[in-house]
């Protein structure tokens, strides 16, 4: 399923991304690619471990920790620490399957439940660049304004269009999540959406709020893994 959390980065949050993006040295996004990915990857990207992703990360995890909108959806155990990307003119990223196990600093290991884009650029301020995501219903299009993030399940075929003005930048991540599967993590997002609704009608004692409510912890509890 395929969730957006809106404004996650604030405006002064997205000039100062942007401002430390323009003066960074950026790479071949390939090397960080599977076999499979990296032949379809023509991109440019921030190398792991250098100071601007480090401190720009820092700053989208704290972002992250305070969208209800993520939080509800992720129900976050890991996330992968920040990396950030480019795509130029002519720039594009084929379809593919993001890699099941990603390895971060000391030998941690992330399973990657799901996949998130938080867009950096305006949307006017460059032509093609969707973010296209393969499901049942078809190949939704995604191109967000600058702060909002795209979260969806890693196990999805996606790709980036081919980028013909300007150019995108994005950050990319991966969560694991407390709640490994995409159904289960749907059916506890509709139903803290519910819940948010019945409190507000009727308030926090309301004896119909508080069985909704235990039902929530109580399917966490079921099915969550910590």
């Amino acid at each position: 399923m395929l969730t957006v959390a809106r404004e996650v980065l604030t405006p002064a949050e997205l000039a100062h991304c942007r401002d430390a993006l323009a003066g960074a040295a950026w790479v071949d996004g390939r090397a960080t690619a599977g076999a499979q990915s990296a032949k379809a990857k023509a991109n440019l990207q921030l190398p792991e471990n250098c100071a601007a992703a480090s401190e720009l990360g820092e700053l989208i995890l704290a972002a992250l920790r305070r969208s209800p909108a993520f939080l509800a959806a992720a129900l976050p155990l890991k996330v992968f620490p920040p990396l950030f990307n480019r795509y130029d003119a002519g720039m594009g990223f084929g379809g593919h399957v993001d890699n099941a196990i990603r390895y971060g600093a000391g030998g941690a290991r992330y399973r990657t439940d799901l996949s998130c884009t938080l867009f950096l650029s305006d949307p006017a301020d460059y032509d093609g660049g969707e973010l296209v995501i393969e499901d049942a219903f078809g190949e939704p299009a995604v191109k967000l304004a600058a702060g909002d993030l795209a979260i969806y399940p890693a196990t999805s075929v996606h790709r980036v269009e081919l980028v013909t003005r300007g150019s995108r930048l994005a950050s990319f991540f991966w969560v694991q999540s407390m709640v490994r599967r995409d159904d289960e993590r749907a059916l506890l997002a509709a139903l803290d959406a519910g819940i948010a609704e019945v409190r507000a009608a009727l308030g926090d004692e309301h004896r119909a709020a508080i069985g909704l409510t235990g039902a929530y912890h109580n399917l966490i509890r079921m099915w969550s893994e910590t």
